[in-house]
Order: structure tokens, then C-alpha cells, then sequence
């Protein structure tokens, strides 16, 4: 897709469904300014979340270890869960949540990331601090901070530090991306500031994603990264700091995804520079889930499309 032809996307497109099952539409603010915005989104989006798992529980299969605190900040804190009477480590899913930088928590995505464990993974979910109170490189920053934390307590919580993967969606596929790109290229990471810990991503799934910032809008990237977010121009550059050591990906939108736009590019540019990448588009044109539907997990499709990545990861799993 040419440069020309693409539009950029607005605050409210961003994350008209960012974190929740069903694309509830921009949310229109006559004079754009970042926190009644986000105010405004964290409500309508947070009652939409609230629907879509009412009546959940905690499996029964499943023990969690919640609010481990890997900083001083309230937003700094994560879950682990994994399946009950595991003993040892397991391959390990680090889930990066959505929510156009300004919504979202561990909370929202506690029963996805559960249903994962269900599978036969250990699983991190974690909080970062959101835009705008806390603009970009926070974000980055805290995800950088999880894995240390992860890393340094991996025995206790079953993590297997040779079998970490990565699932993100909208917003958090952005992270992910961005941090994929630093763990295997120590380049970048320094340009980021980050001091990568040691471990091993094998493979990572980029969940209705966003990848290239040049896609979206002024207004996103003042609320993300403030009203000088230019002189962060290199650092946000993803597609320019990804070697062929980026791990093996699954790339995923759906028919009514509104990032469905942005999987196909991801997907090509990965393969034209020999990484390993499948693209999967969930969804016909009768029936059309939406943006980040995989969270919603009584949804067939958001089972099939878990099954599907969970494979994936156990197929580029290695034991020493």
C-alpha cells in the first residue's frame, strides 16, 4: 500500500475498540485535548469490558498470584497465572494489553490471559502506566521493567526464561512490536535506553496492531508522547530497527477489525526480509468479529484464534 493512499487514523479510531470485544465507534470531542479524551475513553470503553466478561470466574484449574509490584508507581504491578499442580517452569506468555496508550490494565485481560494458562503456559499480565499522565517512553520502559522482574523471579513463578513469548493487541501490538525489535537488536535497545535482561523470545503475536507510526494521527501521538513527540521520531521507528533476528511472528486482524489494513504490510515486510511470518485473518464477509475480539474468549472465533497461537508457540519451542 502506498504511502499516499493511507489514512491516518484518529484518537477515536484508535481505540473505538482497543481492549474490548465489539467496536463501539470514534468517540467525538469538538476540540481534541488529551485527558477529557482519555477520561472519556476509560469510561465507555471500561463498561463495554465489564459486559463482555460478566459472569467469568477464576478457573478452577487455574492458581493466580496477583498484584506482584515491579515498580513504585500504582500502575507498575502484574498477575501470574498457571495451571494448577504445575511444578517447574513452563513456556511463558508476557501479554501486553491494549487500549489506544491511555486505557487498559491487567483486570481487562485477567480472564484472557487465564484461558491461556489453560493451554499449558504460564502466563504474565501486567498494568503500565497510560497516557497522558504518563506519556511515552513510560510505556516501553515498564514492559522492559516486567521482564526483569520476570526474569529475576522466573523459578518461583514456573517461568521458563529459554521459552518467553509475546501476545499484544492494538495498541500493546505496537509495544509488542517495539519490544520484539529491541530484544533482538541491541542497537535499538540502546537508542530505546533499555537494559534488555537475558532471556529467549521464540516467537511473538501481533494482535490488531498498528505498526507503523506514520499511520496515525497528531492528536494520538500528542496524547502518547506530548506536543514534542517528533524528537522521539527515531525511537518510535519499529519498521526501521527490525533485523532478520526478530522472532518467528503470527500476525492477526479480522474482517471487522479496523486495523485489518495494517496486517497484510506487517506481515509482507517481516517475510521480504526473511523473518518467519503467518498471517491469519479471522472472519468472513457474513460474519465480521471486531477489533481485539481473540479477548473476548466465549467467542468461537476468539477460541479458535487462541488455539491457533498457543500451537504456534509450542511449535518454536526448544528444550535444551
Amino acid at each position: 500500500m502506498s504511502r499516499k493512499k493511507k489514512q491516518k487514523l484518529g484518537v477515536g479510531r484508535l481505540v473505538a475498540a482497543a481492549g474490548i470485544g465489539a467496536v463501539l465507534g470514534p468517540i467525538v470531542i469538538p476540540k481534541f485535548e488529551p485527558y477529557m479524551w482519555a477520561w472519556k475513553s476509560r469510561i465507555q470503553f471500561g463498561r463495554s469490558d465489564k459486559k463482555r466478561d460478566e459472569g467469568l470466574q477464576t478457573p478452577t484449574d487455574i492458581t493466580r498470584v496477583d498484584d506482584l509490584k515491579y515498580g513504585d508507581h500504582r500502575l507498575q504491578t502484574m498477575d501470574i497465572y498457571y495451571p494448577k499442580g504445575t511444578e517447574g517452569a513452563l513456556p511463558t506468555i508476557v501479554s501486553i494489553h491494549g487500549g489506544g496508550y491511555v486505557y487498559g490494565d491487567k483486570g481487562v485481560y485477567q480472564y484472557y490471559c487465564m484461558n491461556l494458562a489453560q493451554r499449558g503456559f504460564t502466563i504474565v499480565n501486567f498494568s503500565y502506566r497510560v497516557a497522558p499522565e504518563s506519556r511515552y517512553p513510560a510505556q516501553i520502559e515498564d514492559t522492559n521493567a516486567v521482564l526483569r522482574y520476570v526474569c529475576a523471579h522466573a523459578e518461583k513463578y514456573h517461568i521458563d526464561t529459554e521459552n518467553i513469548f509475546f501476545v499484544g493487541d492494538s495498541a500493546g501490538g505496537h509495544l509488542n512490536a517495539q519490544y520484539s525489535a529491541a530484544v533482538t537488536n541491541p542497537e535499538y535497545a540502546a537508542i530505546l535506553g533499555l537494559d534488555i535482561p537475558e532471556f529467549t523470545l521464540r516467537a511473538t503475536a501481533l494482535n490488531c496492531g498498528v505498526y507503523d507510526m506514520n499511520e496515525l494521527g497528531k492528536d494520538l501521538m500528542v496524547c502518547y508522547a506530548g506536543k514534542d513527540y517528533q524528537q522521539f521520531e527515531e525511537q518510535l521507528d519499529i519498521l526501521g530497527h527490525i533485523t532478520e533476528a526478530f522472532p518467528p511472528a503470527f500476525v492477526m486482524s479480522s474482517t471487522g477489525d479496523f486495523l485489518q489494513k495494517c496486517a497484510q504490510p506487517m506481515a509482507d515486510f517481516l517475510t521480504e526480509r526473511g523473518i518467519e511470518a503467518e498471517l491469519h485473518i479471522y472472519g468472513d464477509e457474513n460474519t465480521k468479529p471486531g477489533h481485539v475480539f481473540h479477548c473476548d474468549i466465549r467467542s468461537e472465533y476468539a477460541k479458535k484464534c487462541n488455539d491457533e497461537e498457543c500451537e504456534f508457540f509450542r511449535e518454536h519451542r526448544k528444550d535444551e
